[in-house]
């Protein structure tokens, strides 16, 4: 008799169950089920747009053969997932991507600068989610750095790359003077040593060669390895702070190789960026030119076609900061704009962490640039000269994460060409650039 109740008892639990289970399931974890298939990435299929600039293979001349070949790459990993790349320069590009900012007509990744990130910000995904503390840490900090807003990454580092001081040591030889040792010199010693390499060549009665020289233009830094050697900060925690004692003394370092010590061309300041590196690597009629690593190759293969000179790779001087000191706005990186569609969004990541793993940041030697990640330090092992430029990173700067920092910078540059070509003093540029910040600033 108990047996036959029990029995009862159990048949109607399994009915129960039976009819309740589909249901508890359609109700209460409907949600669940949901989400554990949108986040599988691997179930979106579909198209993925994504600008880019042309980035050179020193090896191939190819501008676009890097990503093409990771694009390809990806594609065959992810059957149904087509990467379409649109080519942007380097002269338009930037125009193009602040237009379709604000009309919204966007790529799903674009490659992204500093100001970019913090005018467009509200459009980016944040992807500090998709990256675990140990990934994220992987990344150098001066990478990780320049991605980041509110504390949190908005795009993904790939590459990056620097400014540093090229010798001609045929001048210096036949002049007699002694490089810096191990590339380190003091401002001081930098001076001596443009002084004796400024001089009348051809015996006319003028001065035609000069220790140094570049060009002042926004978005490059070219000679701010000068401006901060004192420590100056441009900005700090978001203020601008580039006034002061140690900001006058960079600036007045600078404009006393032209007007006091006189170791430039009258018309530093005046020239481009073209004419200032004519005469140094083609005219060599200067010295010492600061620049990126590009320019290794460049000076490698003239040596190879026998119409270039002995180089060298120096740190800017060493002045009260008392370690060398670069700006660099060379930090590569990709953002992705807003996405609906949460597959696609995490396919977009993935395509990102695919192109900065460890194997392609070791093929960056093909472009001149240099691994974001942390653990990559071999990749020049056998070049000297871009070994040189590696460790500089490490005292490089990034420009300042702000999202008017385009306007900051040809303030900057503005009143820093005034300054040299002695039309202010340095006094009144540094305080009309002061002024004509907070101006701006208080547009906000």
């Amino acid at each position: 008799m108990v047996f036959k109740i029990l029995k009862r008892i159990l048949s109607v639990v399994l009915i129960i169950f039976i009819i309740s289970w589909p249901i508890y399931t359609i109700f209460f974890h409907k949600g669940d089920v949901d989400e554990n298939k949108e986040e599988n990435i691997d179930d979106w299929k579909g198209i993925i747009k994504i600008w880019d600039y042309p980035r050179l293979n020193v090896n191939t001349g190819s501008r676009y053969g890097w990503i093409q070949s990771k694009i390809r790459k990806f594609e065959r990993d992810n059957p149904g997932v087509y990467i379409e790349l649109e080519p942007i320069d380097w002269k338009k590009g930037p125009v193009k991507l602040e237009v379709a900012m604000n009309t919204g007509n966007l790529p799903d990744i674009a490659p992204l600068t500093n100001d970019l990130i913090y005018k467009g910000y509200e459009m980016l995904e944040p992807v500090d989610v998709f990256f675990d503390k140990r990934e994220r840490q992987s990344f150098k900090i001066q990478a990780l750095n320049a991605v980041k807003y509110n504390n949190r990454m908005i795009a993904v580092p790939s590459m990056m790359t620097t400014y540093a001081m090229y010798i001609n040591l045929d001048l210096f030889t036949e002049k007699g003077v002694e490089p810096p040792i191990d590339g380190n010199w003091t401002y001081d010693e930098f001076i001596e040593k443009m002084k004796k390499l400024t001089y009348d060549g051809d015996k006319d009665g003028n001065i035609d060669h000069y220790g140094f020289t570049s060009f002042i233009k926004p978005n490059y830094y070219n000679v701010w390895g000068i401006l901060l050697s004192d420590g100056a900060k441009i900005m700090s925690d978001g203020n601008y702070t580039f006034y002061g004692k140690s900001a006058k003394s960079g600036l007045d370092k600078l404009v006393d190789l032209r007007n006091k010590y006189k170791v430039t061309p009258s018309d530093f300041g005046v020239t481009n960026e073209n004419q200032a590196w004519k005469m140094f690597y083609k005219d060599q009629s200067i010295a010492v030119y600061p620049t990126g690593s590009w320019a290794i190759r460049v000076l490698q293969n003239r040596i190879s076609n026998g119409e270039g000179f002995n180089f060298a790779v120096a740190n800017y001087p060493i002045g009260d900061k008392r370690i060398p000191v670069s700006l660099s706005n060379n930090v590569s990186s990709y953002g992705i704009f807003k996405q609906e569609n949460k597959g696609k969004l995490n396919m977009c990541v993935k395509f990102l962490k695919f192109l900065t793993q460890d194997k392609y940041q070791r093929e960056l030697n093909e472009l001149g640039m240099f691994p974001v990640k942390r653990n990559i330090t071999d990749l020049y092992e056998d070049n000297p000269l871009m070994r040189k430029f590696e460790d500089s990173l490490s005292y490089t700067i990034v420009t300042p994460n702000h999202r008017k920092w385009k306007d900051i910078d040809r303030i900057l540059q503005n009143q820093i060409r005034l300054a040299l070509l002695g039309k202010k003093s340095t006094e009144e540029a540094m305080e009309e650039a002061r002024r004509q910040v907070e101006m701006i600033d208080n547009k906000e």
